[in-house]
């Protein structure tokens, strides 16, 4: 099994290469779904046939559905919502009080996110393919599992054992069953989308300056979160004006210029495979466009493994005499706005307003950091045992 998520900035035509290379898969031979979380979804018009939340078929081996995260959340989150409510009334709050507390962040995302773990683990499907927000809320969705079970294990860490008798006749037992099962969920989505053997994000960018910069803080903000992106496509290139004469062709070639020398920048700041696809003067609607698009992108490539890059750790320690250096594996560029702090036995790393609390590894908890640089191949911290601590 595979997922590949595709994602960009609104409007950079991810939808239509999701869907042209689930067409290319199903061509192939492969059984292939392809589902868009994005809530303005455009991924029926880029078949042209409608689409539900269940999966229904487009073509041979091909089937495409339309997740409905508020109708998921109305469906599936009263329960557990109900359950908390009375485990709080029961411990003294006022109503209010317990119906604020009651409010999961991201609830939707989450659900979304759940569905298309479920249709993956639960269908016929060689491939799911997944049509993402833009790149701001694919961000937020894929960091959800993390951030969620942070939320409820500070929630209700210390009470499990604490309040647990307190709270027994409130439907405690319950409520801390349900909330056990959906910290486990949570655990289930974090590692699915870290595996990288499975699941790759695949940007979608057009040659311009300020999208390839969004691109940049995009590859930085995934990589803190462990997910793989094992490439990036470049949509809508001016085609080249050849023997054209005029001011028409003049603006064309003046276009493709730039364009050219935006992807040639992109190209030499990342090992990524960086596909070109050329604007078309028609839609690709239907099928059969889709095909002759797909067939542009990947000349002749495997979608699925020929733009594959290998996945690279997070974390990463070697041995240096008595000191240990700890690599951070994040694609940084000369203008990424960088923090880091330590945090106990943590390392909070801010890049580009991305923050994410990483656990140090345990031969590293009795080491204080004495250097940090950033090079090419991301952040390189230094480990010390300090005087007191030396034999």
């Amino acid at each position: 099994m595979r997922i590949l998520l595709f994602t960009g900035k609104g409007g950079v035509g991810k939808t239509t290469l999701a869907a042209a290379t689930a067409a290319r898969l199903a061509a192939t031979g492969r059984k292939v779904l392809v589902v868009s979380t994005d809530p303005a979804h455009s991924l029926a018009d880029a078949f042209g046939v409608p689409l539900t939340a269940e999966p229904s078929e487009v073509d041979a081996l091909l089937s495409a559905a339309h997740v409905d995260a508020r109708a998921l959340a109305d469906r599936s989150w009263p329960d557990l919502r109900e359950r908390l409510r009375g485990v709080f009334a029961g411990a003294g709050l006022d109503a209010l009080d317990a119906e604020e507390l009651t409010v999961l962040p991201g609830v939707d995302e989450l659900l979304a996110l759940s569905e298309v773990a479920r249709l993956a683990e639960t269908g016929p499907w060689e491939v799911v393919i997944v049509d993402c927000g833009p790149t701001a809320e694919t961000l937020r969705l894929l960091a959800l599992p993390e951030a969620i079970a942070g939320y409820l294990d500070r929630m209700f860490g210390p009470q499990r054992r604490g309040l647990g008798g307190l709270l027994a006749g409130a439907g405690w037992r319950d409520a801390a069953d349900s909330v056990a099962t959906l910290a486990a969920h949570l655990a289930g989505l974090r590692s699915l989308l870290t595996d990288s053997a499975t699941t790759s994000v695949r940007l979608v960018l057009t040659p311009e300056r300020l999208v390839v910069a969004e691109t940049r803080r995009t590859l930085a903000a995934l990589a803190l979160r462990g997910v793989h992106v094992d490439a990036l496509v470049a949509n809508r290139l001016v085609p080249k004006a050849r023997r054209w004469r005029g001011q028409a062709a003049a603006w064309l070639r003046t276009r493709r210029s730039e364009q050219d020398s935006v992807l040639s920048e992109l190209d030499a700041s990342t090992p990524l495979s960086v596909r070109v696809v050329e604007h078309r003067a028609a839609e690709p609607v239907g099928t059969p466009a889709l095909l002759a698009l797909a067939d542009e992108l990947y000349a002749g490539i495997d979608p699925l493994d020929g733009l594959r890059a290998p996945g690279v750790p997070l974390l990463s320690v070697a041995a240096d005499g008595d000191d240990y250096v700890l690599t951070i594996a994040l694609p940084l560029t000369d203008g990424t706005d960088l923090d880091l702090v330590r945090v106990g036995d943590d390392l909070a790393v801010t890049v580009d307003g991305v923050r994410r609390l990483v656990a140090l590894p345990l031969m590293l908890r009795r080491y204080t950091v004495t250097d940090a640089e950033a090079d090419g191949g991301g952040l390189v911290l230094r480990f010390a045992l300090g005087q007191e601590e030396r034999p």
